[in-house]
């Protein structure tokens, strides 16, 4: 196992299926806050739904096709991002995050999403990496702008969650672009 220090005390790791109760415990504490605009918080609600989620991602690592990690401060998780899918043949994949309230406001979701877009440009050959976010999330559409992405468009009323109808919009960087940010300072956060 790996641990990617994020600084402040935080570190992002592999989120594997050994820590459902962790991830279930961390998904009480952030329900309603993380469930705002994403299905995760619905989609874990108790211990098979948390097992049954996390072993789901290590099926996608083993055929490649996805990864998650989890971000841990002071030793607690609280938080993550992700590769929902990857297509290395076709060079593309869509990332994404979470966080519960306690952690908001630190840059961690920032410096973890440059981790792996980092990993999955350089190691996986990906060419083009997206993040797709409900238009409401303005957190999360700040995270893209910070992680020098550009809006591709607006799918809209693509998204239905929670019994409600909502815009999609759909952010991406390219490697040629990623790679020539790295040589710039870094943005804050």
């Amino acid at each position: 196992m790996f641990a990617v220090e994020l600084g402040d005390g935080a570190q992002l790791r592999p989120l594997e299926p050994r820590h459902a109760d962790e991830f279930l415990r961390h998904m009480d504490r952030g329900r309603e806050f993380i469930g705002r605009f994403i299905g995760l918080a619905d989609a874990v609600s108790d211990p098979a739904s948390s097992r049954a989620f996390l072993r789901s991602y290590a099926e996608k690592a083993m055929a490649d096709s996805g990864r998650i990690y989890g971000i841990w401060l002071d030793g607690t998780l609280v938080g993550g991002v992700l590769f929902r899918t990857m297509d290395v043949e076709q060079g593309t994949a869509e990332a994404g995050c979470w966080l519960e309230p306690a952690a908001v406001g630190r840059g961690l979701i920032t410096r973890a999403a440059r981790r792996i877009i980092d990993w999955v440009i350089d190691e996986r050959d990906i060419h083009r990496v997206e993040w797709l976010v409900s238009s409401g999330n303005t957190p999360s559409i700040a995270v893209a702008r910070r992680l020098g992405m550009q809006r591709d468009g607006v799918l809209r009323g693509a998204r239905l969650h929670r019994g409600q109808r909502a815009d999609l919009e759909v952010w991406s960087i390219l490697a040629p672009e990623w790679r020539a940010a790295r040589v710039l300072p870094p943005t804050s956060g």
